[in-house]
């Protein structure tokens, strides 16, 4: 008799070419893996397929799963940060965990039209700075798995450096996948 083939590892999407895909081909290439991917429409139904066992893992932003992972129903190997979620400390980071380079953070900035006066974007920026800094708005945020940039990080110039960063970074995987947006 000869062996069986393995059952590829399943890993839920929430569409093509998704973030949650991109992380997946970094996956593979670090690990030198081939994953299946299923996709879905939308973040949703996947973990509700992870806790069924209809899909074997994820990728997804910590505030998409951190209420399953509390509860139980599902089990977090590691973050792909480079540092722990200081709402979740017991979850490692893939550093920790053994696989260096994963990093993938889902991160939200405020966008203006170019040619937006310096006066505007400083305004706005502002106000930004002073809603994060108020409490409730912090734990609300750190309930929902979601880091704060350190105040040095909150302006446009650094938005536009780690946008380039980010660019970088994913770009050639994105390419190297023909990905195409849907």
């Amino acid at each position: 008799m000869g062996e069986a083939t393995p059952r590829p590892v399943s890993t839920g999407t929430p569409g093509a070419g998704s973030i949650p895909e991109v992380v997946g081909i970094l996956f593979e290439n670090l690990t030198g893996t081939r994953l299946q991917f299923v996709r879905y429409r939308g973040a949703a139904p996947a973990p509700q397929d992870l806790i069924a066992g209809q899909i074997d893992m994820i990728f997804l932003q910590a505030s998409n799963l951190l209420p399953q992972v509390h509860a139980g129903g599902i089990r977090a190997y590691a973050v792909t940060a480079p540092t722990r979620l200081n709402s979740a400390p017991e979850i490692p980071s893939v550093d920790e965990a053994g696989l260096p380079g994963l990093h993938a953070t889902v991160w939200s900035g405020f966008w203006v039209p170019k040619g937006t006066p310096k006066d505007i974007i400083a305004k706005l920026n502002a106000a930004v700075i002073e809603a994060l800094a108020d409490a409730a708005v912090r734990q609300r945020l750190a309930d929902l798995g979601l880091e704060i940039p350190s105040r040095d990080e909150l302006t446009p110039e650094s938005l536009g450096r780690l946008q380039l960063a980010e660019a970088e970074k994913w770009w050639p995987i994105v390419k190297a996948a023909n990905i195409k947006p849907e």
